[in-house]
């Protein structure tokens, strides 16, 4: 059985929106003066590194300043293949040094034949690579089928979504949450509401909700080129970014567009797990596409008002959206649905405005686009997000597994 490829491997599906940052969005971490000692880390992802750079990215980049981290995705199935002999890993290097490991499989095989061949890979690659002392690092328990067989010095579950009430989530993923509860020394959640219902179910849950890379979006304040593919829209333009899903209410989206001609609504993001047909077409929505995260910047620019546009459904009751301070730090008023971990902070705090119908959030729109001039809440916004951080969040995160560890020893 081949084991890796060198460098790229022959192209796998890549999603068009790619997010990979420019180094300076990495520079200047807090690794160089954070006492920090952490054996090898393996984190097991439901998200590809290259499609929307995002927790995993920031966290994960962090690690790797200061050692190596292993970023294995789910497998890529090749239809041409059919010998179980042809599994191999494609082996990509990122930032900072981030070694991703993407499993590619032979279709045909049982999903039992699938999870033990991923586990010969990973066995095959410790040895190869002298992984042995290691930390395993959870998005998905979906990986405890190849993975249950080693032993990590640490487990964390780093739990950013409720995964089992997302669109086509596998049926078993809330039994295998379960075991990983058990397997789990550490669990930590992507925001306050993930926290309220995942520290009933393990003792050592800790809240780290989606912070920020203020100087990355805190160029949107500045004046930056206008991409070329916005610079014809009129203004005032109401902006989204992200991945346009089941979480994304098309129907208010809809109807505010249809309500409200005079607004143009910029829509940034790949669209994923939906028929791109059931969107609202009308003259002034514009779907633009996924960008990288260096854009985003440039995008945020020229918006007058930054929005987010969440359905209530399951799928979005216990989302934390990182884009909620990167939206304020970029200097742009923000609405939103009554998103639990919106609502708590930032709506309690009065620096995002709160609409749950179409009237009310256009006229929540209507008052956001004046809200700029608002000394105050300018200066509130920045006082908040004085607090919060990447590096803080890493820093934390840090602390309690190095405790962690030192009780173990």
């Amino acid at each position: 059985m081949p084991l890796s490829t060198p460098a790229e491997a022959p192209s796998r599906a890549s999603s068009a929106a790619t997010t990979n940052p420019d180094s300076a969005a990495t520079a200047g971490l807090a690794g160089a003066d954070f006492p920090y000692s952490l054996p090898d880390f393996v984190c097991f992802a439901h998200l590809h590194w290259d499609f929307v750079w995002q927790r995993p990215q920031h966290l994960l980049s962090r690690f790797a300043q200061q050692g190596r981290v292993f970023y294995v995705e789910e497998p890529f199935f090749h239809h041409d293949q059919t010998a179980a002999d042809f599994a191999h890993f494609e082996v990509k290097e990122r930032q900072n040094g981030v070694k991703v490991l993407v499993a590619h499989l032979p279709v045909g095989l049982s999903e039992e034949d699938n999870d033990q061949l991923q586990a010969q890979l990973l066995t095959q690659y410790f040895a190869e690579n002298d992984i042995n002392q290691y930390v395993f690092w959870y998005y998905t328990p979906m990986a405890l089928s190849k993975s249950r067989h080693l032993h990590p010095v640490l487990t964390v579950y780093d739990c950013m979504d409720e995964l089992a009430a997302f669109k086509f989530a596998p049926p078993k993923l809330r039994e295998l949450e379960q075991e990983l509860f058990k397997k789990a020394d550490l669990v930590y959640t992507g925001g306050h509401s993930l926290y309220e219902a995942k520290s009933l179910q393990h003792a050592d849950a800790h809240s780290f909700p989606s912070s920020i890379d203020k100087d990355h979006f805190g160029q949107a304040r500045t004046t930056l080129p206008e991409p070329q593919d916005q610079a014809g829209i009129a203004h005032p333009r109401v902006g989204f970014f992200g991945v346009v899903d089941e979480r994304l209410d098309i129907e208010l989206l809809g109807q505010l567009a249809q309500a409200h001609p005079e607004w143009q609504f910029v829509i940034i993001g790949p669209v994923v797990k939906i028929d791109a047909a059931t969107l609202p077409r009308f003259a002034n929505i514009h779907y633009l596409g996924g960008k990288e995260y260096k854009e985003l910047p440039a995008y945020l620019c020229g918006w007058d008002v930054a929005t987010l546009l969440f359905a209530d459904n399951e799928s979005t009751k216990f989302i934390s959206p990182t884009k909620t301070p990167e939206y304020l730090a970029a200097g742009k008023p923000v609405v939103s649905t009554p998103i639990r971990d919106v609502v708590r902070p930032y709506g309690d705090l009065n620096l995002v405005q709160i609409a749950a119908t179409a009237d009310e959030f256009g006229q929540a729109i209507a008052k956001a686009l004046v809200q700029t001039q608002d000394a105050d809440w300018r200066q509130r916004t920045d006082d908040y997000l004085a607090t919060i951080s990447w590096d803080l969040t890493w820093q934390r995160m840090v602390e309690l597994m190095q405790d962690k560890l030192n009780a173990k020893q």
